[in-house]
Order: structure tokens, then C-alpha cells, then sequence
């Protein structure tokens, strides 16, 4: 059975996030969303809300699994025997981090391979980031993120 694990922090998880989850649903067995404590980063939604967001709404995909974690993400992908990681690449400028943490991540579990795949275009400019920042202005961000979402952040902004 090919085993893939999709990292991130989904803070939150956008309609970018699903396609590529949706794609490595077709490429493997398994996938495995693995959601970052990412604590450094500060997120807006704790690492417990993020993980019932994904489970949610990826529940129409069968071969999917949703865990957090806050270990070293090589030891993860050994924990958990993954054939391979997802990345997801969304322009160019992304690929010189990606290129980077991939070989670092080689280097700290030899055998753990990195895939990189590209969100439908007209998904490509979403990010996390952007789409807290808009429902933040109390912009409307239903076009970024599905409906569950979008009523999480909506609470999370509400004054």
C-alpha cells in the first residue's frame, strides 16, 4: 500500500489545500493530512480546530486520514512507514523553500521522497495567509475556502 502524507499547518485550510489532497487521493492509497502544531507561527485556530477542519471537510474522501502532530516531521513520516510526501507548489517563488526543505528532509530520513503538485490554476493564488487577512477586514471569502470555513473564521473575527 503507497502511503502519502500531505504536511501543514491549514491555518486555515483552503480550497487550494483540498484540491491537492483530492489529487494525492487519485496518486496513492493513503493520504495522510498531517496538521503542524506550528506554535511559532501563532495561528489563529488551535491545533484541535484545525484537525476537526480537515477531517470535515475531507470526510467525502475515503482514503484519507487527518492526524496533528508537534514532532520533527521526518520522524513523523517514519512513525507513520509513508512512502513519500506532498508538497504543494502554487509559483515559482515557492519552489526555492520547497527544493530546500525537501533535501533537508532527505538528508534527516534518507529514504522519505518529496512530490511536488500544482493546485488547479484558478486556485493557485490562495493562500492561508491572504485568506486570514480578508476575513480578518471582514471581506468576503467564500470563494477561498468552503463554507465551514468561512463560518469559523467569521466567528473567529466577529467584534
Amino acid at each position: 500500500m503507497k502511503k502519502v502524507v500531505y504536511p501543514g499547518t491549514f491555518d486555515p485550510i483552503t480550497n487550494g489545500h483540498i484540491d491537492l489532497v483530492e489529487r494525492a487521493c487519485r496518486l496513492f492509497d493513503n493520504v495522510v493530512v498531517a496538521v503542524a502544531a506550528s506554535t511559532k507561527k501563532n495561528p489563529l485556530f488551535t491545533l484541535d480546530e484545525r484537525v476537526a477542519q480537515v477531517q470535515q471537510v475531507t470526510g467525502h474522501l475515503d482514503n484519507v486520514s487527518v492526524i496533528g502532530f508537534n514532532i520533527l516531521f521526518a520522524n513523523l513520516v517514519d512513525q507513520l512507514n509513508a512512502n513519500a510526501v506532498v508538497r504543494g507548489l502554487r509559483a515559482v517563488s515557492d519552489f526555492e523553500y520547497e527544493f530546500q526543505l525537501a533535501n533537508m528532509n532527505r538528508a534527516l530520513s534518507p529514504k522519505m521522497e518529496t512530490m511536488f503538485l500544482t493546485p488547479a490554476e484558478h486556485l493557485s493564488y490562495i493562500s492561508s495567509s491572504l485568506v486570514r487577512e480578508i476575513a480578518s477586514l471582514g471581506g468576503d471569502v467564500s470563494n477561498f475556502v468552503p463554507p465551514l470555513i468561512e463560518q469559523d473564521l467569521r466567528k473567529k473575527f466577529q467584534p
